[in-house]
């Protein structure tokens, strides 16, 4: 192989081509057991070290809620932490992710926001179990809460509940025969427009990012989103293969927009945890670093 198709390959996976060391790479897509991932972060972290990652961001679902146990957990090991967030959108009837990156975890209409959606998804926790109990199936609400422990539940701990009362045998069997879209407890989940989401995570000092834009098939609206300020494509995802990813960074190069990446992973969720298998290039992350430290220095100045 030429030096030439060894540099585009190491580019098209988020890795660096040009010699720079393991512990440079990133893993800014990452679920803690504060939403629907099963580690800690202390697990996290760990994990993230014995891969030689040297930044880490927490992304739980609408929730902000482990970043303060992360940041610690982090800087004990020695690197670097990105506080972070996901939102469930919708642009005109797709529904987007949008990952918040550097925001102030403070910041009262973000907590204020988050707050209502946790409300929410508690709410469809008992639907969902409702439908459930309509087919015969005596699961409780209450256990599905106490398996979560955390104020952002969703559908994994829905189906961890089922396996652990014996119910179901696995997490596919669980959203095969109840969970999925168009299945019996299948509820919709509630979401902001991507717009008021862009808007929420700069109002909070942030960076907006589109999460795995390859799930969502939804391309056409990347342009507008992007004139409506958003920040950047996650390009490198666990599901996007890499002819994917190389289209979303010449899509990112285009627009002008960062390129992030992470390996979303939900801890043992999926059957195998998945930090480390997706390593953003430490030029990419200096990028979104530097942007974020922009944003901070205008924002500053701007009160001033």
């Amino acid at each position: 192989m030429s030096p030439e198709s060894r540099n585009q390959k190491s580019e098209i996976r988020g890795q660096s081509a040009a010699g720079i060391p393991t512990s440079g790479y990133a893993d800014l897509h990452l679920h803690s057991h504060y939403s629907d991932g099963t580690f800690t972060p202390e697990e996290i972290v760990a994990r993230g070290k014995k891969h030689g990652l040297g930044a880490l961001a927490l992304t739980d679902h609408d929730t902000v809620e482990g970043c303060e146990a992360m940041a610690i957990e982090c800087a004990k090991a020695g690197i670097e932490f990105v506080v972070g967030t996901e939102l469930t959108s919708e642009h005109r009837g797709n529904e987007l992710h949008i990952l918040a990156y550097y925001v102030d975890p403070n910041n009262e209409r973000l907590v204020r926001e988050i707050s209502k959606f946790q409300i929410v998804r508690q709410q469809r926790i008992r639907e969902m179990v409702a439908a459930i109990n309509k087919l015969g199936v005596p699961l409780n609400a209450d256990d599905v809460f106490a398996l979560a422990n955390c104020r952002s539940p969703g559908r994994p701990h829905v189906a961890r509940a089922l396996i652990k009362a014996g119910l179901c045998r696995t997490l596919d069997e669980a959203f095969e025969r109840f969970l999925k879209k168009g299945r019996p407890a299948w509820v919709p989940k509630a979401k902001m427009s991507a717009l008021d989401a862009i808007q929420l995570i700069h109002q909070a000092g942030g960076l907006a990012v589109m999460a795995h834009p390859g799930l969502n098939r939804t391309d056409e609206s990347i342009p507008e989103l992007a004139d409506a300020g958003l920040d950047g494509i996650e390009c490198f995802h666990t599901k996007h293969p890499l002819v994917t990813s190389s289209r979303y960074v010449e899509f990112a190069t285009k627009l002008n927009l960062l390129v992030t990446g992470g390996s979303d992973c939900h801890g043992m969720s999926k059957g195998k945890p998945l930090i480390g298998t997706v390593r953003l290039a430490r030029e990419h992350y200096d990028k979104l670093k530097a942007r974020a430290a922009e944003k901070k220095t205008s924002t500053t100045n701007a009160h001033q």
